[in-house]
């Protein structure tokens, strides 16, 4: 893999999954009702930001309506309003909404990703197909390694997936840590010569959490400013 551009189209490609191209598809075919005029972007979406982010935010897999219809993570959903609102505030974000590809917003230092690159049914990927994706998560992390400082993990799932990808470079201790809102571990490299990473954790945007208050937004800008600061930026 050369470089982040190359790994990104590799994604789109992917048909890994047989269960969730067929979702993936199926919602691109029939669509919801208040998007009915727009052509749906139905393939794996590959992570969005600049090659040479400090900060990696995860989440869980793109929504069947948002991401698997405009083709950025978190875009064009509630969840994405929350995220970007909160990105914005704390200044690491261009604007405050994410409505489609070409709305004009960048990232600072930076980007989106997710375990799973499809919209899975019920939202809930197996953890074959987890598994199977995690090929895409550990190349991205690879490429990001050299500038990368800090990671906000949004929700258990991608705390899950991820520590298996991040200890590759990074010493995970025994036992693994666990998830929870504002937790933050510090990772030391396990090459000597290669920087420490700060995991920080915070509840997943889902409307689950943030209409009942279990996600409030000074509750994930306060996770996002402490990663700013852990990532220099």
């Amino acid at each position: 893999m050369t470089d982040l551009e190359d790994l990104d189209r590799q994604v789109t490609e992917c048909r890994a999954c047989p269960r969730l191209v067929a979702w993936r598809e199926e919602v691109a075919r029939t669509k919801r009702a208040a998007f009915a005029a727009e052509e749906y972007w139905g393939r794996p979406v590959p992570g969005f930001g600049p090659p040479d982010a400090a900060l990696l935010i995860v989440g869980l897999a793109p929504a069947a309506h948002g991401a698997n219809r405009t083709g950025r993570m978190f875009t064009g959903d509630r969840s994405g309003d929350v995220l970007y609102a909160a990105l914005h505030a704390v200044g690491l974000a261009s604007q405050p909404h994410s409505v489609h590809i070409a709305d004009g917003l960048t990232l600072y230092r930076t980007r989106i990703t997710a375990p799973v690159r499809c919209a899975p049914p019920a939202n809930k990927p197996t953890p074959d197909e987890r598994d199977r994706c995690r090929v895409w998560l550990t190349q991205e992390l690879t490429l990001l390694r050299p500038t990368l400082r800090a990671i906000v993990v949004l929700g258990a799932f991608g705390w899950q997936a991820l520590l298996p990808v991040l200890a590759t470079a990074w010493q995970i201790p025994t036992p693994r840590p666990r998830f929870a809102h504002a937790t933050h571990i510090t990772l030391p490299a396990t090459d000597p010569a290669g920087s420490a990473l700060h995991l920080l954790g915070s509840y997943h945007v889902s409307q689950q959490n943030t209409f009942t208050g279990r996600l409030t937004p000074a509750m994930l800008e306060a996770v996002l400013l402490e990663a700013k600061k852990a990532a220099e930026l």
